[in-house]
This record gives structure tokens, C-alpha cells and sequence, in this order.
């Protein structure tokens, strides 16, 4: 049985999640390779419920419980190794998240709001990351100047100001060409966001004047080059983005209640 559940608990539970855990509990070789939907069809439930059920249970998610499967079952290997990809995943983004402060997050998105104009620069596969965030802050009507080219940022860096916010996305912090325009434009007053999985003492992290730091996992599939998943990025990006998103739909939603507002007071009179 892969999931014990003391009896006071058990009679706490609606008759559908008690037939969710006995699936599961009969079911263990086979759950290590269904999807939680093929779970939720079996017993005639969906897929919150089961995963409502298994949080119950003291287990994070259905990643999780299939990752304890493969480790309490004889599974074929390729589930095996499949669900440790999952693992993997799962890990890195729930530990990004765990590392983050609120605080931090309202601090960096203060400064975005603030700023003039905003710089992003990256380099490697982070330009992908650099590249979206850049498209969704224009689309809500930021001026953002995104670059990737090592000569050229040195040249925008050395002409932003006091008004300016640099968001810099690096895995490393080492990346020397990021790290001298952190330093330049630091140096000419503006403020710098580094986003990173690297500890605080490197030195891009030591120059910010915010740092939000995500969780790379460290067991990488590729290790003669770079081309680490930018995932924990990801993650950083979108909650600042989301968070922008939502600040940027109550301003235009205020807006347009005092133009509504103004326009009712100028057809009275």
C-alpha cells in the first residue's frame, strides 16, 4: 500500500476520494505512467478532485506521487527515468517559488513601474526568457529596450540614468559582458534587477541592487555546454510579468471610470 491513512483521517474523506486512494493503492504499477486525467476517468472523479485527494494525503502533487511510485514499484525503466525528468522539473520550479520573497517580487516590480526606460540584457539561451518578458512589458506600454550584443550594451548602459531600470537575466552571474554593463549603468544611476540561480556572493549578484534568485536542479542533461534549461527563469519572469499585468488592467480600469465619470458630469451640465 502506497498510501497509509490512519482511520479517524479515512472517515474524514468523501466516498470519492476514498475510491481515488484505494485506485491508487491497487493500481501503483500502473499509475507511475498515467496522466492524472486517465486517473480521474478511472474512478469516475476529475482531475481536482484527485489531486485535491492526494494533497490530502500529505503528497505535493500528482508528479509527485508517480515519482514515489517509480521508487516503490518495479517500473520499466523509461517510466522510470521519465518521471525523474518530471522530478526534475517539478523540483526546480516549487523550489524557485519556495526562494522567492514577496517582498523582493513588490520591490522589482516598484522599480519597473517607476522607470523611464527599461533595459534588459542576457545573453545564451536567456535571451529567449529576455525576449518574452520584453514583449509583454511593450504590450503593456513600457518603453523596453532589449539587447544581447556585448558592444552594444556597454554603449546603452553608459547613456541610461537615474531614471532607468536594468533587468539582467544570467543562470551564472559570472557572465562577464553582463557584469560590466551592471557595473556601468550602476555607476550612472540606475537602478539593476538581476535575475538569477546564482548564490549571492558572485558578482552580478553584489552590483544588483535587487536580486531574485531561482533554483537550478544539478543534475543537467547536457554538461560540455551551456544550454541548461532556462526554466527557473521562466518561472521569475512570468510572476513579475502576471503581477505588472494585473496592476496595468486596474489602472486602465480606473482610468476609464473617470472618463466615464467626467463624461457623465459633462452631459449634465
Amino acid at each position: 500500500m502506497l498510501i497509509k491513512i490512519e482511520h479517524d483521517f479515512l472517515n474524514k474523506l468523501t466516498d470519492t476520494e476514498k475510491n481515488v486512494i484505494s485506485f491508487i493503492n491497487s493500481n501503483a504499477e500502473k499509475i507511475s505512467s498515467m496522466s492524472i486525467s486517465d486517473v480521474a476517468e478511472a474512478t469516475y472523479s476529475s482531475p481536482a478532485t484527485v489531486s485535491r485527494t492526494i494533497k490530502k494525503c500529505g503528497i505535493s502533487g500528482f508528479a509527485e506521487l508517480r515519482y514515489m511510485l517509480t521508487q516503490h514499484t518495479e517500473a520499466k525503466q523509461d517510466t522510470t527515468d521519465i518521471n525523474d525528468i518530471f522530478n526534475k522539473s517539478l523540483t526546480e520550479i516549487s523550489n524557485t517559488i519556495d526562494q522567492l520573497s514577496i517582498d523582493t517580487i513588490l520591490k522589482a516590480v516598484e522599480e519597473i513601474q517607476k522607470a523611464e526606460k527599461i533595459f534588459v540584457f542576457s545573453k545564451g539561451l536567456s535571451n529567449q526568457v529576455a525576449s518574452e518578458m520584453t514583449l509583454k512589458l511593450q504590450v503593456m506600454g513600457k518603453c523596453v529596450i532589449l539587447n544581447t550584443d556585448s558592444n552594444i550594451m556597454q554603449e546603452l548602459s553608459a547613456h541610461s540614468d537615474s531614471k532607468s531600470v536594468v533587468i539582467i537575466f544570467s543562470m551564472s552571474g559570472s557572465t562577464p559582458e553582463l557584469i560590466s554593463a551592471a557595473e556601468r549603468a550602476s555607476m550612472m544611476g540606475a537602478r539593476i534587477i538581476a535575475i538569477t540561480c546564482a548564490p549571492p556572493e558572485l558578482p552580478l549578484n553584489k552590483i544588483a541592487h535587487i536580486k531574485i534568485q531561482g533554483y537550478s536542479h544539478r543534475n543537467r542533461s547536457f554538461t560540455r555546454v551551456d544550454v541548461t534549461s532556462r526554466l527557473p527563469l521562466y518561472v521569475i519572469s512570468r510572476i513579475l510579468v502576471d503581477y505588472l499585468m494585473i496592476q496595468h488592467q486596474q489602472a486602465e480600469a480606473k482610468k476609464m471610470a473617470r472618463e466615464r465619470a467626467k463624461g457623465n458630469r459633462n452631459y449634465h451640465v
